[in-house]
């Protein structure tokens, strides 16, 4: 996993609450067992509207997403955080997030950031008006910042510190690996 400290860039806002994992990727595009080659069937029964925002082209390359509150609803699917990190995504700003869709999140290093309502709406709204608004959103420093935007955001200081590591579980068992060593070696034949 990447460290994770400074994302900075423009924003696609889904102006839309109560996203359910569901909508974010499929049922029918869970039979790949690698994590990536999801992202273009992010949303795709949405995508299939013209008018959708992920087809507007002025939204293309946002490293960010924008969105309405208790995204990732629904099922607990892994995948779901993986299609949208795989079509680009690297934060979401939403005013509150399913549980477990944000733990996967914080899993694989995709930040996500919530926001009072009126602070998301009018990150929104700004990137409605102006598709190249830029927002920055810093782990360290806990803010996001847009042009009339510095809010402070909450994480727990474990998970933060693990994103600017970029520690995934894997990666925090690796750093114990001379005392598994260790301990192995002396672990009684029987046991083996």
């Amino acid at each position: 996993m990447e460290p994770v400290m400074r994302i900075e860039g423009t924003a696609l806002p889904l102006d839309r609450a109560d996203v359910d994992t569901d909508q974010i990727i499929p049922a029918q595009y869970l039979k790949r067992v690698e994590r990536t080659g999801f992202g273009p069937f992010l949303f795709d029964e949405w995508r299939k509207d013209p008018n959708f925002i992920l087809n507007d082209e002025r939204y293309a390359g946002a490293s960010i997403l924008i969105t309405g509150a208790n995204f990732g609803s629904g099922s607990s699917r892994e995948h779901a955080p993986w299609a949208i990190e795989d079509a680009g995504f690297r934060a979401i700003i939403a005013p509150s997030f399913a549980d477990i869709f944000r733990n996967n999140c914080l899993k694989i290093g995709l930040l996500p950031v919530e926001l009072r309502d009126e602070s998301v709406r009018a990150l929104m709204d700004a990137v409605l008006d102006d598709p190249a608004t830029r927002i920055e959103v810093d782990l360290d420093e806990l803010t996001v910042r847009a042009p009339g935007l510095d809010e402070v955001f909450d994480m727990e200081s474990f998970t933060r510190w693990r994103l600017m590591e970029g520690l995934d579980d894997i990666g925090l068992t690796l750093r114990h690996v001379d005392a598994i060593g260790d301990f192995e070696t002396r672990r009684p034949a029987w046991l083996t």
